[in-house]
Formats: C-alpha cells, sequence, structure tokens
C-alpha cells in the first residue's frame, strides 16, 4: 500500500504543477498581450501628436526658404531649437538629398544622411512617414514622424521630423510588468491551493480505486471501492466492483469445481494421472501414489521418463503421444505391492486439434485375475473330484457287465461300491450347489431368531450319532442350560453337522468329540505362533478378530492337522490327507461352507490342532445381532 500512496502522491504532485503551469503560462500570455497592446496604444497615440505637432510648426513658419547651404544651416538650426521647447520633442530639418541641415540636439555636420531612414522614405511615399528605433545619437528608443516640405510646384525640398523619446512608454511598461508579476505570484500562489485540491479530489478516489484493485490483484475478491461520485471516477470504482463481484462468482465456481474434482479424484478407485504436452506430469491421485510408490511431490512437474515410473508404463505412454491413439494393456507392479494393474491411456486434445496431454487411467485387477485363477482351479477341482466317483461307477458297471453278475458275492460287492460312490457323488454335487450359492449372495438372507443353545448342540449330536456309534466314537456336550444368541438356527445347524462330521469322519474308533458352549466375559486375543507343527497355539482361519460373546468349540481326539496345512484348510477341495479323506467320504468343501456360513453371523472361526493328538474348532459369535 505504500508503493500506491507513493504513487499517487507523484501523481498529484504533477496534476497540481501542470494546473499552475497552465494557469502561469495563460496569465503570462494574457501579459505579453496585454502589454503589447498598451505600447502600441502609446505609440499611436504619440504618432498622432507628433502629426499635429508636425502641423502646427509648418502652419506658423517658412519652412521652404532657399538659400546656400550656410545660410539654410543657419537658418533652419536657429528655427529648430527655438520650436525644441514649445514642441517638446527633437526636431530635425532634413534637405531632399538626405542633408541634415539642422537639427534640435546634435550638430549636423557630423549626423549622416537621413535619405534612407525609414520614416523619411515612407514619408516620401505616403506624405508621412514613422519609425521606431535606438538612437545612436541619444542612446534610447525613440519614435520619429516624419513629413515632406514641397514648393509651388509640388516638389519635395525638404522633410521636418520629429521625435519623441519612448522612455516613459517604457516606464509604464515595466510598472505594469511589476504589478503582473506581484499579481501573477499571488495568482500562482491561489492557483496551486486550488489545483491542490482539484488533483487531491480527482487522485484520492484513484488511490482507493488503485487499492482494491490491488488486493483484487493479491485473490482478495470481497474488497470493494466505496466511491460514491456519480462521475467518470465513480463509474470506474462500480466497473471495478463490477469487475470484482464477476471474478468472486467466478472464482467461487472454480473453487466448486476444483474441490469436485478433487473429492472425484480422492475418492476414486483408480489411479489417475495427467501428463501435459510437456510429457510433465501434472496431476496424480492417491490411489496412483499407492500402486507406483511414489508421493505426489516425488512425481507432479516432472517428466515421466524421469519420475521412476514403470519402464512398460513410461514407453506405453510414448506410443500413445507418438500414435495419438488410446493404449490400453495390463503389467505386474513389483514396488511397493505386487499387483496386476491395468493401464489406459487416452489422448487429450485442445479445441483447434493439437495434442494436449494424455489421461492415465491404472485399475487394479489383481482380485479379479485372482477370482479368475480360483474359478479355473474351482472348475478343475470339481472335474478331478467327479472324474475319481465316476471313473469307478463306470469301472464296476463295466466289470459286471462283463460276467461278474454270474458271482452274487462279487456283484452284491461292486454295487455296494457303486451305491457309495454315487452317495458321494451326490454329497459332492451337493456341497457344490450349497457354496455356489453361498458364495453367489444368493443365501444372504439370514433370518436371525432366538436359539437355545443346549437344547441345539443336543440335536445336532442326535444327526451324527448314528455315524458315531458305528466308530465307537463318544459324544459329549458341555453347555449350561438357559443360554440365548441371536442366529440363524439352519445355517448354525448346517456348520454344526460340517464340524461334527469332520470330528467323527477324521477320529478312530473308540475315540471322543467334545462339543463346548461358553459365554466370555471379556475379549481375548488371538494367538498366532510360527512355531514347530504340534504347537498348541490358535491359528487365525477365518473372520475380523473380533472375540464376542459365545464360545463354541468343537474338538476331538482325531489323526490332527499339520501346521503346515492349517492356514488352507478353509479353502475348497484342500484336504491334508487326500486317501483317507476320500475314504471316508469327504468332498473337501464342508469346511469351506462353514466359513461361509460364519460370515452373515459376524462372527470368527479358528482352528487348534496338533498332529496325533487331534483338532479343536473354535467359532465366537455375537449374542445379539441388531446393528450389524
Amino acid at each position: 500500500m505504500n508503493g500506491v500512496n507513493h504513487a499517487m502522491k507523484k501523481v498529484r504532485t504533477r496534476l497540481t504543477f501542470m494546473l499552475i503551469l497552465l494557469v502561469g503560462l495563460s496569465v503570462l500570455a494574457a501579459g505579453i498581450f496585454s502589454a503589447r497592446i498598451l505600447k502600441n496604444s502609446y505609440i499611436d497615440a504619440l504618432e498622432q501628436n507628433l502629426v499635429r505637432e508636425i502641423a502646427i510648426i509648418l502652419a506658423t513658419d517658412n519652412w521652404a526658404k532657399e538659400g546656400s547651404l550656410d545660410e539654410m544651416t543657419a537658418y533652419y538650426g536657429t528655427r529648430v531649437k527655438s520650436l525644441k521647447d514649445s514642441a517638446g520633442a527633437r526636431l530635425t530639418y532634413i534637405r531632399a538629398d538626405g542633408k541634415v541641415l539642422a537639427d534640435s540636439e546634435s550638430n549636423p555636420e557630423e549626423m549622416d544622411n537621413h535619405l534612407s531612414r525609414e520614416e523619411v522614405r515612407e514619408a516620401a511615399e505616403s506624405g508621412i512617414g514613422y519609425s521606431v528605433r535606438h538612437s545612436n545619437t541619444l542612446g534610447q528608443d525613440m519614435l520619429y514622424a516624419a513629413e515632406p516640405i514641397k514648393n509651388g510646384n509640388n516638389e519635395i525640398i525638404a522633410y521636418i521630423r520629429l521625435a519623441m523619446s519612448l522612455e516613459s512608454v517604457d516606464e509604464s511598461l515595466n510598472k505594469l510588468w511589476m504589478y503582473m508579476l506581484i499579481g501573477l505570484f499571488v495568482l500562482f500562489a491561489v492557483a496551486g491551493l486550488v489545483s491542490y485540491r482539484i488533483a487531491f479530489s480527482i487522485t484520492r478516489p484513484l488511490e482507493k480505486i488503485t487499492r482494491v484493485a490491488q488486493r483484487i490483484t493479491n485473490l482478495d475478491y470481497g474488497s470493494r471501492v466505496s466511491v460514491m461520485r456519480k462521475d467518470e471516477i465513480g463509474q470506474l470504482g462500480q466497473a471495478i466492483n463490477t469487475m470484482a463481484d464477476s471474478l468472486q462468482n467466478q472464482l467461487q465456481r472454480i473453487s466448486e469445481h476444483k474441490t469436485r474434482l478433487q473429492n472425484v479424484l480422492m475418492n476414486m478407485t483408480s489411479g489417475i494421472l495427467l501428463v501435459s504436452k510437456e510429457k510433465k506430469i501434472v496431476i496424480v491421485n492417491p490411489v496412483a501414489e499407492e500402486y507406483l510408490g511414489y508421493s505426489s511431490d516425488e512425481l507432479v512437474d516432472k517428466v515421466y521418463m524421469e519420475a521412476g515410473l514403470p519402464h512398460e508404463m513410461a514407453q506405453e505412454i510414448e506410443m500413445c503421444e507418438e500414435t495419438g491413439s488410446p493404449v490400453h494393456d495390463e503389467f505386474v507392479l513389483h514396488f511397493p505391492n505386487e499387483r496386476i494393474v491395468e493401464l489406459n491411456i487416452t489422448p487429450l486434445y485442445e479445441s483447434d486439434g493439437s495434442g494436449s496431454g494424455s489421461l492415465i487411467v491404472l485399475h487394479d485387477i489383481t482380485a479379479f485375475r485372482r477370482l479368475e485363477r480360483m474359478r479355473s482351479e474351482f472348475v478343475a477341482n470339481v472335474s478331478h473330484e467327479l472324474k475319481t466317483p465316476i471313473a469307478a461307477v463306470k469301472g464296476f458297471s463295466e466289470t459286471l457287465l462283463a460276467g461278474a453278475l454270474d458271482d452274487p458275492e462279487t456283484a452284491r460287492s461292486f454295487i455296494q461300491i457303486i451305491f457309495d460312490e454315487s452317495e458321494r457323488l451326490n454329497r459332492l454335487i451337493g456341497d457344490i450347489l450349497e457354496l455356489s450359492k453361498i458364495e453367489s449372495r444368493r443365501t444372504n438372507t439370514t433370518d436371525f431368531s432366538p436359539v437355545e443353545l443346549r437344547s441345539f448342540m443336543e440335536e445336532s449330536l442326535r444327526t451324527v450319532q448314528g455315524e458315531a456309534d458305528r466308530k465307537r466314537i463318544r459324544l459329549s456336550l458341555e453347555a449350561e442350560s438357559d443360554i440365548y444368541m441371536e442366529a440363524d438356527e439352519d445355517k448354525l445347524r448346517q456348520i454344526m453337522i460340517n464340524l461334527l462330521s469332520n470330528g467323527v469322519n477324521y477320529t478312530p474308533e473308540g475315540g471322543e468329540v467334545r462339543v463346548k458352549v461358553e459365554v466370555l466375559d471379556e475379549p481375548e486375543e488371538i494367538a498366532d505362533d510360527n512355531g514347530e507343527e504340534g504347537n498348541d497355539k490358535l491359528v487365525p482361519a477365518y473372520g475380523d478378530g473380533k472375540r464376542e460373546r459365545i464360545r463354541i468349540t468343537v474338538s476331538d481326539s482325531g489323526i490332527g492337522i499339520p501346521r503346515k496345512d492349517l492356514p488352507r484348510i478353509f479353502e475348497r477341495f484342500y484336504r491334508v490327507d487326500k486317501a483317507r479323506s476320500r475314504s471316508s467320504g469327504g468332498t473337501g468343501l464342508g469346511l469351506s461352507i462353514v466359513k461361509h456360513l460364519v460370515e452373515p453371523h459376524h462372527g470368527t472361526i479358528t482352528v487348534d490342532s496338533q498332529v496325533g493328538v487331534g483338532s479343536s474348532f473354535i467359532i465366537e459369535l455375537n449374542v445379539l445381532q441388531e446393528g450389524l
């Protein structure tokens, strides 16, 4: 603002000086003009007086007397000197040839020929002549008036000339100039004060307007001019205010659009990079930072070939700029995390058709490719699982058709095998369909209702009691009465049947399967140990890690699960002992189904196992499901 004040002071000073100069020049010009007119008026009046004086002189005496030079010199010398005082002027008698015969002030013998004098020439031509010049004889400015003297033949025989000093005129003019200078000085003072006031009244609102313009330049669009004048300066202030309103509105719209764009870029699940036509990266969103392992500060304003981008990506961008065609490709990022990225590059153009850069969109398709791989593996596993019982059914059927039917005992054995394999095939198809429905969310509707856990567990144990009796496996339940929780009873029953069936199938004859239900008072941590096989630790298998209010533990005294297999036992078709699993009729999908059924209950399932000792599956569920 000090710069504005200084600039306005300079403008105010210049404007004041210009106004004073204008007034001074005007007054000076008027003075010169007035002095000129006054001088001319004085001279005109003097000329008329001299003409009258000459007329009187010529009427009072004989000025045409002739004689010798000495006689004429003496005669006219006496006459001019006698008339000097009465005329009040210098009187000169000049012969027709320019010879001065008499002069009231000087010796005519010492005077030059006056025929070339301006007043003499003019008198000879027009009858009266005037001249104003400096007299070398008297040393001052003189006004001369001359008139010819003629004889009876109308011939010029001489000239009578009167000269009057202009000293009085000069004195009058000097007084005029003195008064004029005094008046001019006073006028300058008054004009300076008035000019300053005028300049101040003009520059003050301009100063305000300039300050507001500078604030607007510094992005202070709320600043306004408070000029209330109705003249051009007021119109300028109003125009500045209108411009500020327009800029503020435009800035607000730009800010809103920028905020929207930033929100879009910040919340997009895809990585976005924008490369300018100068090949510099100008925009990087957080997802792109995460994918590439660089912050925006490390990428923005850097040429993409030098910014540390993956080599394949930089080559694709360069290809897009050279060809002007969109590019679509996939590549693998190994840093900071390994992921498969889909790359889409679109060239951008200006309104005139020239290139303005490229837009790069990155999609993380790692999960999609993993799902494709899982789908492919699922199809392969299903084919493999279906192939075994189908091959067995086909093989024993061919054997029967080839003649084994004639041996009743062999035929019965083969038919039993065919029946067992068809039952296994039926269970496998049923589990596949069930798992497919669960994973496709077709059974995502969960009907929660209060479940009394002791009676529910007793009913679940009765379901597998027959199989347990055949293997002489003892089933036990440890649960208090009146323990309730909210759960989908059908899904919870399917969970328990699968876990109990696994326990019975993988427990040798004479073993035991136990079910324990307990209420948890305090949250507990899940321990994860990477120690040697057989350590008695809980290993998380699925869930969000929350310890809820109810814990259900299904334990067996079976063969156990090796430590290295614990993280994968909930995968589809994964078997620890494939030969034992098939012989027991397992499909490899039971635990995968259990995992998916625990999900809608917002619970966790973990496994604790020791080879040769047994396994324990621990499920923890919320007592209340509302609000989850």
